[in-house]
């Protein structure tokens, strides 16, 4: 046993764990924390401008591999509320990040000292664990069980608060002894995947459902290979967008009221059998419950017991991680005495339609609609980009028109949405592919809400490209408001004192002059003809100076994009719907590509 602060032991467990990637601030309280990672000199830290958009580095960070955990670090007060929209975030996907906050001495802790708050109390409901370690002498056992609880079962995020003088107490600790603990995770039996091949049996259009649970089980291999054994076409979901690729002949297309393609919705609509895999039956996806269910049968499985019957009860449910799901299935497949039913004639239907029913990109128009922009970026990053996204029209759009190949290629922040976490989670996203290619969407709003953590990128050297498409609007509450008959407050358009002539002047915040000036590149495009042009040149300026570059796409004030109440009645929207009287009457047809070099 050596005796040491219990900082020090703690920058141990984290490298034995092998959570050595950190984002964060120093400060006062949590100072001891990081001058035993300086003594150690083997956890990486990258600073942060804020404290969220740290929590959204490491939550991006989690989210780029298996097997990651991304770690935030915070002072006292402030620092740990500032967390708390990336712990929400990464619990409702299920992401484990660790967040570790400094704290006020234990004496003071009731007496309402400076920057002193019950941290842990406020992110208890958006943790699977939130604790203040008061004795020295648990920092080990405390850490060991954070490790373990964040990867089992459902996976999800940890605050540990670690008062100051807690940090320094020295404890004996032998790192040697130390031993991560063992994860929990229920596993079907191979009579349950009797019983689910028992139901396939008797379906004439079975689809399966792979959600984010195959994704964060690492199993999107196994999915595709029990589709291709039994010819099931699978629709993967928002979080499991990537299990299949997009172009393989099994894959149906995404299903929703929102994120979703054309061809996606038909198949579904068309079927009896849905298997559910690592999925939580979203409302964004199912969209009204009576016309999802209508006619058909429902397999649910999920590692999180209380999932199943949640949002439905299922025909049959099965509380298991998906890896371990897919595994019982695919040796239940392979040993069933008479096999399966012939699907191959169901999923050629559903590989049919996907060559028949998509919507509308190639516009020409000036400015540019924004159909344009995702076709252009299909064509200009190719089969191997991940992409980053969180909420608004841009990712909605995104969803139904870009394309995904692989697992961990469409990041995106599901059930939260929060926005401004496009660009920090790039950040994370990026120091976990490092020698990738990153490309952020995101809307003008999503896009200003945490801007400032661009220099993070200037400073450390990070890059990516970060696509904004700006409409200076609030384009989806916008477009919601219809239902109120208003447009009230979402305009984000002015004109700019300091861009006078410039045709984006109108738009309001010059985008392209606040990432130069945060050190990064930056260009903007007008004209749809120089969007594949815009978007060739920011790979070239990311690679030359290893800093994100900005392409920042001018577009027409109001577009609808194609949504609705329920799977059959999604409103299809192609052309301009109406005009504010503040938008600007024309636009300059050239861009500023020249500018950027």
């Amino acid at each position: 046993m050596t005796r040491m602060r219990a900082v020090d032991a703690v920058v141990l467990i984290l490298e034995k764990e092998g959570a050595t990637e950190t984002f964060g601030l120093p400060g006062a309280a949590i100072n001891p924390l990081y001058s035993a990672m300086k003594a150690h000199g083997g956890i990486r830290h990258t600073l942060a401008r804020h404290v969220e958009g740290a929590s959204h580095m490491a939550d991006g960070y989690t989210r780029s591999a298996p097997g990651n955990i991304g770690v935030c670090l915070g002072t006292s007060g402030p620092a740990g509320t500032d967390m708390i929209t990336g712990l929400y975030a990464a619990a409702a996907d299920s992401q484990p990040i660790l967040c570790i906050t400094g704290q006020a001495p234990v004496a003071v802790l009731d007496k309402e000292d400076f920057q002193a708050v019950d941290i842990a109390s406020i992110a208890a409901p958006v943790t699977k664990m939130a604790k203040a370690v008061l004795e020295a002498g648990q920092v080990p056992g405390v850490f060991q069980t954070a490790f373990q609880l964040m990867r089992s079962a459902r996976p999800g995020p940890v605050l540990i608060d670690l008062p100051i003088d807690v940090q320094q107490t020295e404890i004996e600790f032998d790192i040697d002894a130390y031993e991560p603990l063992t994860p929990a995770k229920p596993a079907a039996t191979s009579g349950q995947a009797e019983k689910i091949l028992d139901l396939i049996a008797e379906a004439e259009h079975p689809i399966i459902i792979a959600g984010g649970g195959v994704i964060n089980a690492d199993a999107a291999d196994r999915v595709v290979e029990f589709a291709e054994l039994t010819s099931i076409p699978v629709s993967p979901t928002l979080m499991g967008w990537g299990a299949i690729p997009d172009d393989h002949p099994l894959a149906a297309g995404m299903v929703g009221i929102q994120t979703h393609v054309r061809y996606g919705n038909a198949t579904f609509l068309e079927s009896d059998l849905v298997i559910g895999i690592g999925n939580r039956w979203a409302n964004r996806h199912t969209g009204d419950l009576d016309v999802y269910r209508k006619g058909r049968k429902f397999v649910h499985i999920d590692i999180e017991p209380t999932q199943i019957g949640r949002v439905f009860a299922p025909d049959f449910g099965v509380a298991s991680d998906a890896g371990a799901a897919l595994d019982a299935l695919l040796a239940a497949v392979r040993s069933r005495a008479g096999g399966l039913p012939d699907f191959t004639g169901w999923a050629g239907e559903c590989t049919a339609r996907k060559s028949t029913e998509h919507r509308k990109t190639n516009f020409t128009e000036v400015p540019i609609k924004p159909q344009r922009v995702y076709q252009e970026m299909n064509q200009a990053f190719g089969r191997d980009v991940t992409y980053v996204s969180t909420i608004g029209l841009s990712q909605i759009a995104g969803a139904q028109m870009l394309h995904v190949y692989r697992p961990r290629h469409w990041i995106n922040a599901g059930q939260a949405g929060p926005l401004g976490w496009t660009g920090p989670a790039a950040l994370g996203v990026a120091k976990g592919k490092p020698g990738e290619t990153v490309v952020g969407l995101s809307g003008d709003y999503d896009f200003q809400f945490m801007l400032e953590e661009l220099a993070v990128g200037a400073q450390h050297r990070i890059p990516y490209v970060h696509v904004v498409v700006n409409n200076s609007y609030l384009g989806l509450i916008r477009q919601s408001q219809r239902g109120f008959e208003m447009d009230y407050e979402v305009s984000l358009a002015f004109e700019n004192i300091n861009a006078a002539g410039s045709a984006s002047s109108g738009y309001g915040v010059d985008h392209v002059a606040v990432a130069q000036g945060l050190g990064c590149k930056a260009l903007r495009v007008e004209d749809p003809e120089l969007i594949g042009e815009g978007l060739r040149v920011a790979k070239e300026l990311m690679d030359e100076h290893q800093v994100p570059v900005v392409v920042e796409v001018i577009l027409e004030r109001v577009t609808n994009i194609s949504m609705g109440a329920a799977l059959d009645q999604i409103n299809e929207f192609e052309t301009l719907a109406q005009t504010p009287a503040d938008a600007p009457t024309a636009l300059s047809p050239m861009g500023e590509l020249a500018a950027a070099k």
